[in-house]
């Protein structure tokens, strides 16, 4: 009888504790699971992803506590060439999503629609445009218009009053779907334009991106994580094609 009691106590515990929580072992909650979308990252490994031009990982990205993390530590000096992280298959009509957080002072960006041909194009945003990820009040770029965190880097200025503070997780969100794009931070829409259009080439003759004849002219490409040489984390990185 004193066994059955037991038993019982346990369960009983069990029911009114509710569903469990995976989580790594230093209590760490594994990347989201949500039907229908798939993961680009299993929280464990890099596997899917490799610098730009490469086929290996470089030292400065590692997987730290659940997260995508890179260590400005471990940066080679006087590298060239693009760090990026980028996505091993490319994407076209995508509902995107992940969670970044940037350290003080920071800046980094989430890059999608890359090119990948290191040779001809030497960083990935001479092709792809940016999601900017910042530290609005550290960091330089959070006094430029179009520039500041969930803008289309240089391109349009979204809604303000929107991003976490510095050392928050924020919640990022792109929707490119034939001809419409949209970015969404912490749940709530910050802009919203139409690409490939005559205005969309006017924007991009108008910004630092005229430079580049190829930026935001093909719309199916890689997703990138930036290097910009400071502390960002990324995690829960999920897709949904359209």
């Amino acid at each position: 009888m004193q066994s059955f009691s037991a038993i019982t106590v346990l369960a009983v515990s069990l029911l009114l504790a509710g569903p469990v929580t995976e989580t790594t072992t230093n209590h760490t909650p594994v990347q989201k699971k949500e039907k229908g979308w798939t993961p680009l990252f299993d929280g464990k490994t890099l596997n899917g992803w490799h610098t730009y031009g490469k086929n290996t990982v470089s030292a400065t990205w590692t997987v730290e506590d659940g997260t995508i993390y890179y260590n400005p530590s471990k940066r080679v000096p006087g590298q060239k060439g693009s760090n990026d992280l980028v996505t091993d298959k490319e994407y076209e009509n995508f509902h995107f999503k992940y969670d970044w957080k940037i350290g003080k002072n920071g800046n980094s960006g989430l890059i999608f629609w890359v090119q990948e041909d290191s040779v001809k194009y030497k960083q990935t945003y001479h092709t792809g445009p940016e999601m900017q990820v910042l530290d609005n009040d550290g960091h330089p770029d959070g006094k430029i218009n179009k520039h500041r965190a969930a803008n289309l880097y240089d391109l349009i200025a979204g809604k303000e009053g929107v991003v976490k503070p510095v050392g928050e997780w924020n919640t990022a969100e792109i929707i490119s779907n034939k001809g419409k794009l949209d970015f969404i931070l912490n749940g709530e829409t910050v802009l919203s334009t139409a690409y490939g259009d005559d205005n969309w080439k006017q924007m991009i003759a108008g910004s630092k991106f005229k430079q580049w004849p190829d930026f935001g002219t093909v719309f199916k490409g890689r997703f990138a994580l930036q290097d910009h040489g400071n502390d960002v984390w990324y995690r829960n990185i999920l897709i949904k094609k359209l």
